[in-house]
């Protein structure tokens, strides 16, 4: 008989160790990290230890996740606050890099809007390349990573030479894509392209609000 006809005979039969419970006492089993060899049920015991310190684990994981996203969901909360009573637009860009700067720690951000029917004599109104409104109009999701080929970094002025990672959240009006904002990071880990951007989304949904009931 061949290994697997005996587990299967064992997966088929629970009862068998009910009627020869006298051999649980006298089966022994290598040790899983090596040594001497013990009963199937001292084995069973440190196999239920170890699920129990794996589970353990996954449940400190679960827990750090949680308090690391109250603290996002406060500080994006904050940046609600700060942009609903921002009363111009001047205001809604000084609590927009305001908020991102000392809630977020985000060193460096840029914004870009056309489509426009009002401007502001701002660099937000500049003239932006194609290739950057198509990237907005075609990204499902804001884009997280090292600094790609739009340009965007030249958005930081002098700082653009120390930004080693950026984030890149469209910002919409309805279904139309009216602007790009750009965050940027001296780290190359801080935006990376497998993080969330749950946030990101609402941070750029928050801000698209803003500034189209100041700039109608």
């Amino acid at each position: 008989m061949k290994a697997d006809d005996v587990a299967r005979y064992l997966q088929d039969h629970p009862q068998f160790f009910e009627q020869y419970h006298e051999l649980l006492a006298h089966l022994y089993v290598p040790h899983p990290h090596g040594g001497r060899a013990i009963s199937i049920t001292e084995r069973q015991i440190l196999t239920l230890r170890e699920k129990g310190r794996t589970l353990e684990s996954k449940l400190s994981e679960l827990l750090r996740f949680g308090e690391d996203n109250d603290v996002i969901s406060t500080r994006v909360h904050a940046l609600s606050i700060a942009l609903m009573t921002a009363g111009s637009f001047d205001a809604v860009m000084n609590a927009l890099r305001e908020q991102l700067s000392e809630g977020f720690s985000v060193p460096h951000t840029a914004l870009r809007l056309w489509n426009s029917v009002l401007t502001r004599d701002s660099e937000v109104f500049l003239p932006v390349d194609e290739g950057v409104r198509v990237f907005a109009n075609e990204a499902r999701q804001p884009y997280c990573g090292p600094v790609n080929n739009l340009g965007v970094e030249g958005w930081f002025g002098e700082a653009a030479s120390a930004v080693q990672s950026i984030a890149l959240v469209p910002l919409r009006r309805d279904a139309r894509v009216v602007g790009l904002l750009a965050l940027g990071a001296n780290d190359d880990a801080r935006f990376v392209p497998d993080m969330g951007t749950l946030y990101l989304e609402r941070i750029g949904e928050l801000l698209g609000a803003a500034l189209i009931r100041e700039l109608g």
